[in-house]
């Protein structure tokens, strides 16, 4: 990309020695890369980003001070660059007084900035460089931009090549998604050879896949193994947070670990665009970042994982407890953490399921939020990721219309989402509500509502929907020996039956379920609090009590 091209990066203060500080620090690290652009007033900055939207200028990063209404400037420009981050710029001196943090949250709750910004110390200062890059990495991410991104080139939004974008989702796999009759689907072709079968995958290493399954996928991103033969001394059984945390603790404690799953990592975490309430992690992370985090971490420990392969029958036997693969594989373990989670429940109106990947997504679909842009999208869910969602849509969107069961949001979404979604102005709430119906030629058109109380039925325009209307667990697959509520859930511990505890001859272990040895954690136990972070902190429990076993 040529200078006269590169994106941008803005600052704007009214102090003259603070606002040098920062173009020193950005023209000395980023010039080779960015533009740089700074502006001593509001007015000034406004009007320039605005000539810079008027001729179709890409800014990746507005920064502004605090104490020169950067607030105001920094509201107005999300409807100019859609995917630009906007950090307000605070001094080291404001950290952890609470009017600045108050300020800060309202800022964030009304979709004014994205983050704050610690202003830069006398050089060399990596932590005000790791922030900004950090910054650069989501406006990256946001424009398909990330390294390492995996190109898919289609003939059709839906079908095979919607699967193929769902699988490099739950794989956490940047990727972009081409039809291949724009002019970027026929560049890729063009350079690929002729007579490549469609959909078509490009990786980043330049290798071609066409109609790749999806082992192959994994395959290809060294993401899998085949475990079939082995004896390994933990099992875990699901890679969402809860099996990600096991693998980690697991690992790294010395147990020879294996994680299992039909599909690949995080769960339906990968789904969630920003969780803000995990610790550790002030300016929030997204689910599929937090899922790519913990599987190197894990892998690097030693853990091993076989992904796009699953567990069919698991029994205790003389040896250990023995898991039989789809593939046919059989793997001995002396331990097994059952984490499979919970998925979509599905919305069951034939004409949107026709629609599936062409306007109509489970989950929040992160990697179609693009193509929303400028549109009404709805979202049909009231838990904290159906709110998660609609703020990050709504960083997209014309509008997004939250469709929740409830009479309230309060009843199955925490306080902070709430307040944030009733202070984005770009999001409707409708409660009581339900969609019934829905069409498209091609792609979602338009939608059916029914008011439940009512009756009433309202046809709407939209352009996208966005299904999280609750989970159910992964648990058909268990044997009856291992007991369950009648939602399917694993039972554990203290809610297991009378005859269960009589037949272990000890008192069985927290998470530990009618079958010896083999224990449940996260969203599929009983009980389980659907937070990320309480099913990180169970799958470590878990493993606490793996090492329990091992040593009775």
């Amino acid at each position: 990309m040529s200078a006269l091209h590169a994106p941008l990066l803005v600052a704007i203060d009214d102090d003259p020695a603070l606002l040098a500080d920062v173009e020193r620090e950005l023209s000395a690290r980023y010039a080779a890369d960015y533009r740089v652009c700074c502006f001593s007033t509001v007015d000034e900055g406004l009007a320039a980003l605005t000539r810079l939207a008027d001729a179709g200028d890409d800014v990746a990063l507005v920064m502004a001070g605090e104490e020169s209404s950067g607030l105001d400037l920094l509201g107005a420009v999300r409807p100019l660059f859609p995917h630009a981050q906007r950090a307000l710029l605070i001094s080291w001196g404001r950290l952890g007084q609470p009017d600045t943090g108050d300020a800060i949250f309202e800022a964030v709750a009304r979709g004014r900035i994205d983050q704050y910004l610690v202003r830069p110390a006398p050089p060399p200062d990596e932590e005000f460089h790791h922030s900004v890059s950090g910054f650069l990495l989501l406006w990256a991410e946001a424009k398909r931009r990330a390294p390492h991104t995996i190109d898919v080139v289609g003939e059709t939004w839906s079908g095979r090549a919607y699967e193929l974008r769902d699988v490099l989702g739950r794989c956490a796999l940047p990727h972009r998604f081409h039809l291949a009759g724009s002019d970027e689907g026929r560049a890729i072709l063009a350079g690929t050879g002729p007579d490549r079968r469609l959909p078509m995958l490009v990786l980043p290493d330049g290798r071609v896949l066409e109609n790749p399954t999806d082992g192959d996928i994994a395959r290809s991103s060294g993401r899998t193994i085949d475990p079939s033969g082995e004896r390994f001394d933990l099992v875990i059984v699901g890679c969402g947070p809860a099996g990600l945390s096991g693998g980690v603790y697991g690992a790294s404690e010395g147990l020879r670990t294996l994680v299992i799953d039909a599909a690949a990592i995080g769960g339906q975490a990968t789904t969630s665009s920003s969780i803000r309430n995990y610790l550790g992690f002030p300016r929030g992370l997204s689910g599929a970042d937090l899922a790519r985090r913990a599987f190197q971490q894990a892998w690097v420990f030693g853990a091993r994982y076989a992904f796009m392969q699953e567990v069919t029958t698991l029994a205790r036997e003389r040896d250990g407890i023995v898991l039989t693969l789809d593939t046919g594989g059989v793997v001995v373990a002396g331990a097994v953490v059952l984490a499979m989670g919970a998925s979509y429940r599905l919305l069951g109106v034939q004409s949107l399921e026709a629609l599936r990947g062409a306007g109509v997504f489970y989950g929040a679909a992160m990697s179609e939020s693009p193509l929303i842009s400028g549109e009404e999208v709805f979202i049909v869910g009231g838990a904290n990721s159906a709110g998660q969602a609609a703020i990050h849509l709504a960083g997209y969107a014309k509008r997004v219309t939250l469709v929740v069961r409830a009479a309230s949001l309060t009843a199955g979404m925490s306080h902070y989402l709430v307040h944030q979604i009733e202070e984005t102005p770009n999001i409707d709430v409708r409660c009581g509500t339900e969609v019934v119906d829905g069409d498209g030629d091609g792609w979602l058109e338009h939608l059916v509502l029914r008011d439940r109380a009512t009756g009433e039925r309202e046809t709407v325009s939209a352009y996208g929907l966005f299904l999280m209307i609750g989970a159910q667990p992964h648990s058909a697959w268990l044997p009856p020996t291992v007991e369950r509520d009648e939602a399917g859930f694993v039972l554990t511990g203290a809610d297991l039956s009378d005859d269960a505890v009589r037949a272990f001859g000890r008192p069985p272990l927290p998470l530990e379920t009618s079958i010896p040895g083999v224990l449940a954690a996260g969203d599929v136990r009983h009980g389980s609090v659907k937070r990320v972070a309480s099913a990180v902190g169970e799958g470590s429990i878990a493993i606490q009590q793996v090492h329990r076993l091992i040593a009775g």
